[in-house]
């Protein structure tokens, strides 16, 4: 982790104190995506697991800003021998930032700000979950054609607010401030999802992107 931020922190100052426009082709053009995170820990016969699927929109406001939004879909579960304890199933609105700095040819690197709202059950227990925060992210994107593109990104900080609501009883809200997805892990959120820790939207996410 430390060598992974380092990384990080060492391709932030040099594009930082020599940043480029990037492709002027770029501005005013449109691009699609769909960004894929998965998270899996595993203890004995527990296994917890969750997956993200989030379609983005967006188009470049000038050949280095882009915005957007993310219409997508979460799935946690917790499974054992003796069957499955939690499944939460949740919809995810995330309007986003995007701002990128040309590497070298048609390597990019990009920071985003993201504002994610999710909604949605833990069926099990008939628990209502939802959750409002801000995600700091840095990636890579990879120009493989003028149209199509592959990125990876990682989430670098974030702040989430979240409420568990159940049928019966009272409401619980875990607030969380994370660096690089570490974070203390609050038990009654573990317990009541089953699930990724404190965030739940992976910290890892990939994807291909189609530029039109």
């Amino acid at each position: 982790m430390k060598k992974i931020l380092s990384l990080v922190g060492i391709v932030l100052i040099g594009l930082t104190a020599k940043a480029q426009d990037g492709n002027q082709g770029l501005k005013g053009a449109w691009f699609a995506t769909s960004q894929f995170g998965y998270q899996q820990t595993k203890t004995g016969d527990a296994k917890n697991t969750s997956l993200s699927v989030l379609p983005i929109v967006g188009t470049f406001v000038t050949p280095s800003v882009a915005v957007g939004a993310g219409l997508g879909y979460v799935n946690i579960k917790a499974d054992s021998n003796l069957g499955t304890s939690a499944k939460t199933d949740l919809i995810v609105i995330e309007p986003l930032a995007r701002k990128y700095w040309n590497v070298a040819g048609s390597l990019y690197f990009f920071g985003q700000l993201a504002a994610p709202i999710i909604t949605g059950k833990e069926k099990e227990r008939d628990l209502k979950v939802s959750q409002v925060g801000l995600a700091l992210s840095g990636g890579f994107d990879y120009f493989v054609t003028k149209h199509f593109s592959v990125e990876f990104s990682y989430d670098l900080a974030n702040f989430t607010s979240t409420t568990l609501d159940p049928k019966v009883g009272e409401k619980t809200t875990v607030t969380n401030f994370g660096l690089a997805h570490v974070a203390n892990v609050e038990s009654s959120y573990n317990g009541a999802l089953g699930g990724s820790n404190p965030n739940l939207l992976s910290p890892l996410s990939f994807g291909f992107k189609f530029i039109f």
